[in-house]
């Protein structure tokens, strides 16, 4: 029974029973909860509903008031223009006395009531948008629609009008230029900024103006109006102007005490606005016009279009080298197109070059401003880039898109640029419509400055040499001492190119080498030769007897001027053959000449490769050369016991081997015994992990020429920061006997551990500017470097690796000292700091704004500056093979044909092809000879340079005569 009950209670109590003493009490309770939590819950999602719909309009409500939709910009458009309309009625009405608020029927109160009942409408919207509603109430526009809109509605409620406080809607003049700008009136940031300035003045003008009508109308209200005069607006507002102006005639003052209060503050504002921004809008004002113009192009007057880093030192720079090519006939124009309008100091320039200088406005990345500088129209198109930037990878960037617009806008432009890094040049040539052919050019300042120093390193002093000749000097020199005087004489001699004469056809360049030198006084050293081994026209420097003339010729000659190297223009066989004097060889009048193409000594557009060097009879002449050149490569190559160990790269120009590990080539203090570096290259290197490439790949491959034998090739050590040369590694890791020490040349134990005192030359490579507060700073740390490894001496009585000559040639006074200096070859890129140089040097006396071309560390070869480099501009622009033949020399024999000819991916692998290693092998090399030591031994040391010169050519011939007879036989 008890199991039953019990059973029974369990049942129960899983249906839900409860005992009736305790259970009602408990469900109440839950009930009551449960309503009270339906209810918030309703009221939470009421709220939510509220909020989101509250924020939501709040939403839409900014997007019109901010003007970022069509309805919202005709919104705030619609709202300028009744404020305007609001003020224009207040103008109207002013001419009524203020206080007669005489009742009248006027058609202007229900319009202004229009206006200010939208007005009203507007003003509620920006209430509900605002975020805080109490800096609402204090916002300039909230102020001037409180003191504006109310009288409105109670001048029409009581048929009265009263002017009061109305002229505060001339304050919404403030919003003028934001309206010209959605209308898109206006875009260039002068115009955005003159339209600010003017509406800042005519809002101030006319507010204070309806102040001075209202106080002086009205009179002073402690007096009841017993002061008070009639006024006219027109009549305040000039009584501000005079004012603004600090004119104050004095035929309108003001009477009241409130009116000369309001006056005497306003002077001192007025004096502030009328100084600085009424002389500022006129200047704006005036810059628009005069710099904004588009350039007349006048038929049959060629000018040039100069564009990107448009400042005081380049454009001063650009025009020297510029003018300096035609002087006395400059016939073509200049136009400066520049994004920034000049300074006052740039504007004296443009005013004192005014008869073939103009400057525009405007971007070249815009097609506008190319069509007002006619871009289509012009000579060329030269970009200057910045070389003391703190970003040189971002200003070749934006140099390149400026060629990137110019190419689309017209893609027959001729384009001339200066880019900074090397790796950026091969952006250019992928360019569409890029074209060697007719003119375009590439004018690498990394690539030519690092070839300098390499060349200077192989052979000392040659940097200065090759600057000398190719390069025009920025200042004008002076010199001061003797030895000076003479060397600017010899500063006088340039490159200069100049078709031959088609006597010279059929000749080899020794003979006519020769030829020019004792007839003409004229020193060839180069030709431009087609030959049927390349298929294209290059350049060849001293080629071997082989190679022979076409008609033609373009020949590169060194000489003072142009009227020397014409000369071989007019050189006749027939007329000339008796001629002793080089100045009597002029135009003849023989048949001969008739079959003479016209030449001129500068070229200025690239010719048709075709036709320029193109053989008159290819079956002949041109095979016979190709064979010649073939047979002296395939003899010479068998000859060579050590070609199978020394290996090329694809171009055969370049020495190549498999690529190092990095790790493999990083020495440590302690392995200086283990190497022994002796007659090796010390290059030494500033920058870290974040610091701009400078491409040391520049720098080694003059190094790397396969002109120089396996065994010529000096070890190269650079001593730098590891995180910097990794990020270098993998440009050079393809070329041999390259070492890295991790450290610093501002340490001397770094500079032991290399072996710095057997080494053949040190060159200390300036680092990427970091935007110094002054330019002398840019090269502190090689001059740092110079002074510390300058402090080291090397007793004399140690051999040099390069003779006793090389020690004589870097001390600074060989007789008294009993030390020999490091010889050491630095790049500044400042060239006014060389008078730091000169002080490390030893010697004395005041350095200060020594000129580098007259410093004595330019003279004997231990100083190379990139700023030179400005010049090629110009140069490339009048004469383009000048820098193509640069370029060759001071890059191991790279140029743009073989750039076109070679696949970039095969650039540095390894060459298999016997013809193409050899043909790179037996190119000219230049080299430093002694006088005692060869074939110039018996020329006395009292005889003149052009005794040299001769000597040197004389027998130069007899040897190539003993040559060819022996491999006659």
């Amino acid at each position: 029974m008890q199991q039953g009950k019990m059973k029974i209670v369990s049942a129960q109590a899983l249906n839900g029973f409860n005992p009736p003493h305790w259970s009602s009490d408990s469900a109440v309770k839950q009930r009551t909860w449960k309503t009270k939590e339906f209810n918030s819950g309703n009221m939470r999602r009421k709220q939510s509903r509220s909020l989101t719909f509250q924020g939501h309009f709040r939403d839409r409500i900014e997007m019109l008031l901010s003007a970022q939709t069509f309805v919202g910009q005709v919104l705030v458009i619609l709202v300028f223009v009744l404020s305007i309309g609001s003020l224009i009625i207040y103008f109207i009405n002013s001419t009524d006395p203020v206080r007669s608020c005489s009742s009248y029927h006027d058609r202007t109160i229900p319009i202004d009531l229009t206006f200010n009942a939208f007005l009203s409408f507007y003003f509620g919207l920006r209430f509900l948008a605002a975020d805080d509603k109490l800096k609402f109430w204090l916002e300039m526009n909230s102020i001037v629609d409180i003191f504006t809109i109310p009288p409105t509605f109670i001048s029409y409620y009581l048929k009265s009008n009263w002017l009061g406080l109305r002229f505060l809607r001339a304050l919404r003049l403030l919003e003028l230029p934001q309206i010209l700008q959605i209308l898109q009136a206006i875009s260039t940031s002068n115009s955005v900024k003159f339209c600010k300035l003017l509406s800042i003045v005519l809002s101030t003008w006319f507010t204070a103006a309806g102040f001075i009508h209202l106080v002086e109308n009205s009179g002073d209200p402690w007096l009841k109006g017993r002061n008070s005069q009639n006024i006219s607006f027109f009549e305040s507002i000039y009584l501000i102007m005079a004012t603004m102006s600090t004119v104050g005639f004095g035929d309108v003052v003001p009477k009241t005490s409130l009116g000369r209060i309001f006056i005497i503050v306003f002077t001192f504002g007025s004096l502030v606005l009328f100084a600085n921004y009424v002389p500022e809008m006129v200047e704006l004002l005036a810059n628009e016009r005069k710099y904004t113009s588009s350039y007349e192009v006048v038929k049959g007057k060629k000018f040039i279009v100069v564009c990107g880093n448009i400042t005081v030192d380049s454009v001063m720079a650009f025009l020297r080298n510029f003018l300096r090519h035609k002087a006395g006939e400059i016939n073509t124009e200049i136009v400066f197109l520049g994004e920034v309008l000049p300074s006052l100091e740039l504007e004296t320039i443009f005013k004192c070059h005014m008869a073939y200088t103009t400057f525009i406005s405007g971007s070249a990345l815009k097609w506008e401003d190319l069509r007002r500088v006619a871009v289509d129209s012009a000579e060329a198109c030269l970009i200057i880039a910045n070389p003391l930037c703190s970003d040189s990878h971002a200003e070749d960037s934006s140099n390149i898109m400026r060629v990137l617009s110019i190419k689309n806008y017209y893609p027959n432009t001729r384009v001339i640029i200066q880019i900074l890094q090397s790796h950026n040049k091969a952006f250019l040539p992928k360019i569409p419509s890029w074209n060697w052919n007719t003119g375009d050019n590439i004018i690498c300042f990394g690539e030519l400055t690092l070839g300098f120093i390499a060349q200077g390193c192989l052979v000392p002093g040659l940097c200065t040499f090759l600057t000398s000749l190719f390069v025009e000097q920025n200042k004008k020199i002076c010199p001061h001492e003797p030895w000076q005087q003479l060397f600017c004489n010899g500063l006088k001699n340039k490159i200069l190119t100049q078709r031959l004469s088609n006597d010279f056809a059929g000749m080899s360049f020794p003979d006519a080498c020769q030829l020019c030198f004792t007839k003409m006084h004229l020193l060839l050293i180069a030709i431009q030769h087609k030959s049927a081994f390349y298929g294209y026209c290059r350049l060849m420097l001293n080629p071997p007897a082989q190679v022979k003339l076409h008609k033609n010729t373009l020949g590169f000659f060194i000489a003072e001027s142009a009227k020397h190297v014409k000369r071989a223009f007019f050189y006749c066989a027939i007329c000339h053959s008796d001629v002793q004097t080089p100045e009597l060889i002029e135009k003849c009048e023989c048949k001969g000449k008739a079959r003479r193409a016209t030449g001129t000594t500068v070229v200025v557009m690239r010719d048709s490769q075709e036709e320029c060097c193109r053989p008159q009879d290819p079956y002949s002449e041109a095979h016979m050369s190709f064979s010649s050149d073939l047979s002296v490569i395939t003899k010479n190559f068998f000859c060579e016991t050590e070609e199978e160990i020394d290996r090329l790269d694809s171009s055969g120009m370049f020495h190549w081997c498999r690529a190092t590990p990095l790790n493999k080539m990083i020495l440590k203090r302690t392995d200086k015994a283990k190497y022994e570096f002796r007659n090796h290259i010390v290059a030494c290197v500033f920058g870290d992990a974040h610091s701009t490439l400078m491409g040391l790949r520049n720098f080694v491959m003059p190094l790397r020429a396969s002109n120089y034998t396996r065994q010529e090739l000096k070890d190269i050590v650079f001593v730098g920061s590891l995180d910097y040369l990794q990020r270098e590694w993998r440009f050079i890791r393809n070329f041999p006997q390259i070492y890295i020490l991790p450290g610093s040349a501002l340490y001397s134990v770094d500079l032991h551990a290399v072996n710095i005192e057997e080494c053949s030359m040190c060159a200390v490579l300036s680092s990427s500017c970091k935007s110094p507060s002054s330019p002398t700073l840019v090269d502190t740390e090689p001059i740092m470097a110079t002074l510390n490894i300058g402090h080291l001496r090397i007793s004399c009585s140690a051999q040099t690796p390069s003779g006793p000559q090389f020690a004589q040639y870097f001390s600074s006074n060989p007789r008294k000292s009993k030390c020999r200096r490091i010889p050491i070859l630095t790049e500044l890129k400042n060239p006014s700091n060389i008078h730091f140089i000169e002080q490390l040097s030893g010697m004395e006396g005041n350095f200060s704004g020594t000129n580098l071309h007259l410093s004595t560390a330019f003279a004997t070869g231990t100083v190379f500056s990139g700023s030179f480099l400005d010049s090629l501009l110009a140069t490339a622009f009048y004469n383009y093979h000048v820098v193509e033949l640069l370029q060759m020399l001071v890059t191991g024999g790279m140029n743009f044909q073989l750039e076109q000819h070679l696949d970039k991916e095969k650039l540095f692998e390894l060459n298999t092809g016997y013809s193409t290693i050899l043909s790179g092998k037996m190119r000219c090399k230049l080299g430093l000879l002694s006088l005692n030591q060869t074939i110039l031994s018996d020329i006395e040391v009292a005889g003149v340079f052009g005794g040299l010169e001769q000597q040197d050519k004389v027998e130069q011939y007899r040897r190539r005569e003993v040559r060819r007879e022996a491999s006659v036989n």
